[in-house]
């Protein structure tokens, strides 16, 4: 027996068996109130109902994205839509930084906060078009393409500025607070459905639709699934999008070990998984004729795919009536987004769903706002500071020039909606200096050569040549320069790897000038992907990871160059010293030299990177136990004191690293944080547990994760290559 061949069987025995079969078309009687109607039912037994009550072709109209209304039943077409750092819409949704500022926090109740004001607008918007008859925005629905959590092991890709950065341990942590907060809190209803991207091995955007990528079983559970499991298992999201890519030569929209062995049968996934817009057509082009579109239809819903495009609409009803694909299957997959839509308050008086009187002032409110100026605060990373040099003291200053291609622009990311009011760079200075200091601002530079970009971020061509005099004409008059430089849409995005991890176009040249004419120079970086800028790093007074920080970043900058906020960000993802510590972008084993468990020499700056205008002592590490049993729980604690002059957040790092080992093993790996906040002389005791399975590593002998017996470094620090205490514990069987 074929492996199609037992999956087709398996759906059969499943859904055409016992109490999970579901009769065909059955007719309502007059005055009758259909059970799928029914509230005080549950939405398995609603969904079921709904599906024994729809035609074949009903079933596949309801499986299409963007298909016709089901008349018949009065369901709406799902009119999806994207909230990655606020909702996407034609009128104006508050912007919250790009998620990689977000990770930069490493403050998960702050994103929690943070995705349920996203999610708080999306219902307004689906409430104004439900109940307002003057309505003239598009109707937005309330399934949401977000949030991505693929991880940046390829320094490279494209999409940084879309994801939580290279560790799955903290991507894990943020996005099961993102989705939980889009999700809300409601124990029968849910707010919104997120769907978790690009499922799996997802992060190289050339050829992205036709590579596959070599992944190995250890490396596919240990790094690729882990923060997908989290997502799924603990934060229960209710959808997944198939990522375009191939994962060993198997395309993921219909690969069976994803998207039912791993996701629907190990993790107990209860939602529904969608193809990204045009699966269907790419594997059927990536094939060249040798797959037709009936055949990849078919293929991707027995693999597990259960939502899709026009395609599906088109296909289901004669691959149905052919034979090649089980209705069987067909219902569970329309079962599980009815589920969802049920669980989302689509079939059920207005008056019992919670979220239903969320009202359209909360759209660009001014709590958002304030919210999103907080995130963009708290995302910010100081990485140099010779000699203290931030903060900048206001009553020392009488001129400030401000230059550089990203200081009068708003770049604000992919899968970005519009923002009320965006604060530039130059605008959040002139906003926080005050009155009696000059700001002296010329561009100087360009982020693509030759300027263009076409409205993705990119500067308009200037006269180069005049536009660096005037920049080091400008530093030289002034107490201080202020430069930001960095990446825009233009360089990396959805469908563009960037091809070098030096500043482009010519930024490099005109930071090397502004400093050679005032050392004074404090140089911003608003970018996703690592810079590798050893020279700017080593020369500029101060170096500032400030990404795209949404609708209030250029204020956000200001607060923390003035030193009204004290900087407390680190970083998510490693910053290489040059290309050559990268190994090719083909490469899919991270032992080989890729993120900081496995860089083989030393990085610009390290995960977890970030520096503050205090101090922080770290001391009295205690362990609950010095032994532990391989299913038991390690507990530690440490106390952690601001012996600086300022408040200030530290987030607290802990990593374990096992002595010796039967496999190669990372020389450190993530298992546990915590943002503390204190005052000037504050001592705060903090507690974190780690799991004794977050020290497993994955077994391709007997194809699961063990815990191997033997001792494990536990360290704390403030970042990876900072660490401030440690001790040791014994793990026995």
């Amino acid at each position: 027996m074929n492996k199609r061949t037992k999956l087709i069987t398996t759906w059969l025995l499943a859904f055409l068996s016992g109490s999970t079969a579901f009769a065909q078309n059955t007719p309502a009687q007059p005055g009758e109130k259909p059970l799928y109607l029914d509230p005080t039912k549950s939405a398995d037994e609603r969904a079921k109902d709904l599906v024994s009550r729809l035609t074949l072709e009903e079933k596949a109209t309801l499986l299409d994205h963007v298909a016709p209304d089901v008349a018949r039943f009065n369901i709406k077409s799902d009119k999806w839509n994207q909230c990655l750092h606020g909702v996407v819409w034609e009128k104006p949704t508050t912007m919250f930084p790009v998620s990689i500022a977000a990770a930069a926090t490493w403050d998960t109740e702050l994103v929690h906060t943070e995705a349920n004001a996203i999610s708080d607008e999306a219902r307004a918007i689906y409430n104004s078009w439900h109940t307002d008859p003057n309505y003239t925005g598009t109707p937005k629905g309330l399934i949401y393409r977000g949030p991505v959590i693929n991880i940046s092991r390829n320094p490279y890709w494209g999409r940084i500025n879309e994801c939580y950065g290279e560790d799955p341990f903290l991507t894990g942590r943020i996005g099961v607070a993102y989705v939980k907060g889009l999700q809300g809190d409601d124990p029968k209803y849910l707010k919104l459905a997120a769907t978790l991207k690009h499922f799996a091995v997802n992060n190289v955007e050339n050829n992205r639709k036709s590579l596959s990528a070599t992944v190995s079983e250890r490396m596919l559970y240990e790094y690729w699934l882990p923060h997908f499991r989290d997502c799924i298992v603990e934060g229960q999201a209710q959808s997944i999008m198939a990522s375009y890519n191939a994962i060993n030569g198997t395309h993921n929209n219909m690969n069976s070990l994803l998207l039912t062995d791993i996701l629907k049968n190990q993790w107990g996934f209860q939602g529904f998984v969608v193809s990204d817009l045009g699966g269907v057509n790419t594997m059927v082009q990536s094939q060249r004729g040798q797959l037709s579109v009936q055949d990849a239809v078919s293929k991707s819903l027995i693999a597990g795919c259960d939502f899709s495009d026009k395609e599906f609409m088109d296909n289901i009803p004669a691959a149905v009536k052919q034979g090649i694909l089980p209705e069987a299957r067909v219902d569970d997959a329309v079962f599980r987004v009815m589920r969802v839509r049920i669980r989302l308050g689509e079939f059920d008086p207005r008056a019992m769903v919670p979220y239903t009187k969320i009202t359209p002032d909360v759209i660009c409110s001014s709590e958002h706002r304030a919210l999103s100026l907080k995130m963009a605060r708290e995302s910010i990373v100081l990485l140099t500071n010779k000699d203290n040099f931030l903060p900048l003291d206001r009553a020392k200053l009488k001129t400030i020039a401000v230059i550089g291609p990203h200081a009068n622009i708003f770049t604000a990311g992919g899968y970005s909606g519009r923002p009320l009011n965006p604060v530039t760079p130059l605008q959040g200075i002139k906003n926080r200096a005050g009155a009696g200091i000059e700001i002296l601002y010329t561009q100087g530079g360009q982020i693509t050569a030759g300027g263009g970009g076409r409205g993705r971020g990119a500067t308009p061509p200037i006269d180069t040549a005049a536009e660096m005099r005037n920049a080091v004409d400008l530093a030289k008059k002034a107490d201080v320069a202020i430069v930001y430089v960095g990446t825009s849409l233009a360089i990396e995005a959805e469908g563009r790897d960037r091809a070098t991890l030096a500043l482009p176009g010519n930024q490099q040249e005109l930071v090397d000038a502004v400093i050679a004419a005032n050392p004074r120079t404090v140089v911003v970086e608003m970018n996703a992907g690592p810079l590798a800028v050893p020279s700017i790093a080593d020369h500029a007074a101060a170096l500032v990871e400030a990404w795209w920080g949404g609708e209030e970043g250029g204020n956000a900058i200001a607060d923390v160059l003035f030193g009204d906020v004290n900087p407390s960000g680190h970083m998510p993802l490693t910053v290489y010293a040059s290309a050559q510590q990268v190994p090719p972008q083909d490469e899919y084993d991270i032992s080989k030299g890729f993120t900081y468990m496995y860089l083989k020499d030393k990085p610009l700056f390290a995960f977890g990177h970030g520096l503050s205008y205090t101090q922080f002592k770290y001391d009295n590490l205690k362990l609950a136990s010095k032994t532990i049993k391989d299913n038991g729980n390690i507990e530690v604690s440490v106390d952690i004191s601001n012996t600086g002059p300022r408040a200030g957040d530290e987030v607290a790092q802990l990593y374990v690293h096992q002595v010796k080992c039967s496999v190669i093993r990372a020389a450190k790996e993530l298992r546990g944080f915590q943002r503390v906040s204190l005052q000037p002389g504050e001592k705060k005791t903090i507690t974190l547990q780690v799991p004794a399975e977050k020290l497993a590593f994955y077994d391709d002998t007997v194809h699961k994760f063990v815990v191997e017996p033997g001792a494990f470094d536990i360290q704390i620090g403030s970042a990876s290559d900072d660490i401030r205490a440690s001790d040791q514990i014994q793990v026995t069987k």
